[in-house]
């Protein structure tokens, strides 16, 4: 078994990375793989592990928590470091950024991006009405 400590865990999308303690390349972390409910996997977690060559490299399988470890030890949340914009200053600043980044857009794309992004800073907690 190999120890390393959780570097980005998406609960969405059931996979993240894990930094042996040893060194090397991180390894890919699925869901699929843990032996220890998700609830307690998120970013700084101390984990025990075994590597595998995956399709893409390496692979971590029968994840669990290192001996002495609770879970969930990610860094509590600090927003002053995050500006929360209205929807109105969102969808702004998105508009500026489309044209800069691509001036050939049409009014109707740049309408269906930005309504997109909108609702997916929403549901993140970027942006307030």
């Amino acid at each position: 078994m190999v120890t390393g400590r959780v570097v980005r865990f998406d609960s969405t999308r059931g996979y993240g990375f894990i930094a042996p303690e040893t060194g090397g390349d991180d390894v890919f972390l699925h869901v699929n793989d843990m032996q220890v409910p998700e609830a307690l996997i998120s970013a700084g977690v101390m984990v025990e592990f075994r590597i595998e060559e995956g399709e893409r490299g390496p692979k971590a399988s029968e994840v669990r928590l290192a001996p002495g470890e609770s879970g969930r030890q990610a860094a509590p949340y600090d927003d002053s470091l995050c500006d929360v914009l209205s929807t109105a200053e969102f969808t702004r600043e998105v508009t500026e950024a489309l044209l800069a980044a691509a001036p050939s857009l049409t009014g109707q794309q740049i309408l269906q991006v930005r309504s997109g992004l909108a609702q997916f800073a929403k549901n993140h907690g970027w942006t307030e009405d």
